[in-house]
This record gives structure tokens, sequence and C-alpha cells, in this order.
């Protein structure tokens, strides 16, 4: 299965924190509890992050400076560069100098493991979120459309790649 989503497919709703708002792009549930999620998110100052118990989180800057959560340890998020973090840990954006949009990436901790990577091009089998024109076998992607896919396919172009969703 090769699912192509794009903006109009895709849900804004509040942040859990009411600070903000998250664009959802996809999740997979079973039984009514939440296996994984993918979204963007504009953080545009200091504060306290959504805590998710049981989640794991992967947040990649997609555009803007970046900034730093604080939490347990201090960890940095940077253009282009994924950063794992505990989502049932208290953790706060700090250093926030600029509005930031990240690609987020959340699964249920001891279900499913992520592996996030920013790459030009390659094989996945996963999930491809286009940062340019992509080509993933035959589609084109426009900026910030979403492939789906449980097999593996090919894919061109600069892309937030997310495998090990379908374990």
């Amino acid at each position: 299965m090769i699912r192509h989503l794009k903006a109009s497919d895709f849900k804004v709703m509040p942040w859990a924190n009411g600070r903000g708002q998250t664009v959802e792009m996809w999740r997979e549930e079973r039984d009514g509890t939440l296996l994984w999620r993918l979204s963007r998110a504009v953080v545009a100052e200091d504060g306290a992050f959504s805590l998710f118990p049981g989640l794991d989180r992967s947040l990649t800057v997609i555009d803007g400076p970046g900034f730093d959560l604080v939490g347990a340890e201090r960890l940095t998020a940077r253009y282009l560069q994924p950063v794992a973090f505990a989502g049932d840990v208290d953790i706060r954006a700090e250093g926030v100098v600029a509005p930031c949009e990240d690609f987020n990436v959340m699964v249920r901790r001891g279900t499913v493991a992520a592996n996030v990577q920013v790459l030009a091009s390659g094989r996945v089998t996963g999930a491809v979120f286009a940062l340019e024109p992509v080509r993933v076998g035959k589609l084109r992607m426009a900026r910030y459309d979403l492939v789906l896919c449980d097999e593996e396919v090919a894919f061109v172009g600069l892309s937030v790649v997310v495998r090990g969703l379908w374990a």
C-alpha cells in the first residue's frame, strides 16, 4: 500500500497544553490506543511541551533556527537534525529566537520504534515527508506532502524519512 496525503487531508488541532496548534498528518490506533502519530507544528516561544505518557517522540526542525529542549537533560533541536526524547518527561523549549516549524513523530513505547532521518534519496518502508518536491516511485509529491508505504519504495528529493512504523 502506498498512500499519498496532501495538506487538504491533514487535521489542525490545538496542542494538549493549549499553547499552539498541531497539524496532524496521520495517526494509527489499535483498540483506541495511539500507536503512532505524524504531525507538524510551530514553536513560536519558550514554553513547556505537552506530556504524552508512554510515548517516545522525535522532533525535526524543518524551518527556522531551532531551540533547546530542556528537561532531565538539554537537547539541541536544530534545522534538519532529528532529536528524540521521552513524551512522559517534563520538557521545555528554550532559546526560541524566531518561530520554528517542526515535524513530529510519536510512537507507543514498546510497540513501535521509529527511526527518523533526513535524506535526499534512498529506499524506505514507512513514511516520506517531503521538504521539497519529491518523487516516490512514479508519484510526485509537493512540499509538505506525506507518503505512507508499507512496502519498500525508492524516493528522490529532500525528505524526513520515518522507518519502523510497521514493525
